[in-house]
């Protein structure tokens, strides 16, 4: 059976977390097209690549990661139970519901190129991770100023969620084996496409759900325009991550996490 966090920092709710970097209620370099709300922030709900961490580290070391593991690593555990669901899942999303364990395989190297965020192949790809951040192997990457507003937000009592389409595990893995330390205790819950597609408000209104939290007062985060209409047609409030400098058309939009002050929205 595979274990969850057996990386060097153990996940807990109750690790003890780095001191917070004190940050300056900013609103230096706001571009908007809305007027602030009355309602109050409330929770916070983050996307990860491109937004809280480097593009790079998910296609330059995570992705060539799992491409290189992922064979041995099915043939390896194919007949546990949560590795045979998933390849049952892919034969099934394939349409080749007679597929051999070499030819999932096969799909699961052509999704990783296409870049497919089909949920049993985000699901393997955590598993193989799980076992390159045990191994010391990997270390999630997140941005220097993402890890001090984390932190800083936290401390003023915002609840923080993760939305991503890799996996929750692969989300954990990340923030709980980060380059910054564990980051896990920051956060309040994650989500994953299990809750929808991240370009369709049903996805945001579910998630809303879950937290208990009414949609009108959480903060979306994300780099990508489309992401951000969604939650915003779901009735959540948004900021865009323009990290390379580019135009989020419709939203607030910065470049670095520390000139976000929820309480200005």
């Amino acid at each position: 059976m595979l274990s969850l966090f057996a990386c060097s920092t153990t996940l807990t709710a109750g690790s003890q977390t780095l001191p917070v970097k004190t940050l300056p209620a900013v609103s230096r370099g706001w571009k908007t097209d809305r007027s602030p709300t009355l309602m109050p922030i409330n929770a916070i709900l983050t996307d990860i690549e491109g937004t809280t961490s480097a593009v790079s580290f998910v296609f330059d070391v995570l992705f060539p990661f799992a491409r290189t593991h992922l064979p041995d690593f099915v043939r390896q555990h194919a007949e546990q139970p949560q590795v045979a669901a998933q390849l049952q899942a892919v034969r099934t999303q394939s349409a080749e519901p007679d597929a051999d364990v070499e030819r999932v395989i096969a799909i699961l190297l052509e999704w990783i190129a296409e870049d497919r965020k089909a949920t049993p192949l985000k699901a393997l790809q955590g598993m193989v991770w799980e076992q390159g951040y045990n191994a010391g192997q990997l270390k999630g990457h997140v941005y220097p100023d993402a890890v001090d507003a984390l932190k800083h937000w936290h401390q003023q009592g915002y609840r923080l969620f993760v939305y991503s389409s890799g996996s929750i595990q692969a989300q954990q893995l990340i923030f709980g084996c980060s380059e910054a330390g564990d980051l896990s205790s920051l956060f309040s819950g994650y989500f994953d496409t299990t809750s929808g597609p991240k370009r369709e408000a049903q996805s945001y209104q579910t998630i809303a759900n879950a937290t208990g939290v009414a949609a009108e007062e959480i903060l979306f985060l994300s780099d990508i325009v489309e992401e951000l209409d969604a939650a915003k047609a779901a009735g959540m409030l948004t900021c865009g991550l323009a990290r390379d400098g580019g135009v989020l058309a419709g939203h607030r939009y910065v470049d670095s996490f520390t000139l976000i002050d929820p309480a200005s929205f």
